[in-house]
């Protein structure tokens, strides 16, 4: 508080929620895509995942409007702290040659996007089980009005920013 000379601790900056998200082309081709890629996030989330839909038809990538082409969850509250206790302690240690996560990857309104290039970096995942190596995004969304600020939230909680 003391830092951005907030008058009030509800000015403070805090996460709002986490959201995982993995599209999916493949799952033109590949009905199983879906079903995998669904369970594949309910284990790491710990929720049941949205199948995401298209709005709108692409015809050079042969998609109608309402094919499945993606899966999302929206993680809260105690959820969301279990998630980021995991992702920053367990989950990004693992990832081979990590040297921190990208410092430029805010938004300008607070919120930061992180790409995870392979899901078996969390433990809950079992490698014998899965059928293909996918990524995924999680973003992370903060109450912060700044990117400073939402850097500082992060950094505070222990996010492994690069070095300058």
């Amino acid at each position: 508080m003391a830092e951005f000379s907030y008058r009030v601790p509800l000015q403070a900056p805090r996460l709002e929620k986490v959201v995982l998200n993995v599209g999916l082309g493949e799952a033109l081709t590949n009905a199983n895509a879906i079903d995998n890629v669904s369970q594949m996030l309910a284990t790491i989330a710990g929720q049941k995942p949205v199948v995401t839909k298209a709005k709108k038809s692409i015809a050079n990538f042969k998609l109608r409007e309402g094919m499945s082409i993606g899966t999302m969850v929206t993680l809260r509250s105690r959820r969301m702290y279990e998630f980021m206790d995991r992702l920053l302690n367990a989950a990004l240690p693992r990832i081979r040659d990590f040297r921190g996560v990208p410092r430029g990857s805010f938004d300008g309104r607070g919120n930061y996007s992180l790409s995870i290039r392979e899901q078996v970096i969390f433990p809950e995942i079992d490698y014998s089980k899965i059928d293909r190596i996918r990524g995924f995004q999680v973003t992370i969304v903060t109450t912060a009005r700044s990117d400073r600020e939402a850097f500082r939230l992060l950094e505070l909680l222990g996010m492994p920013f690069a070095k300058a």
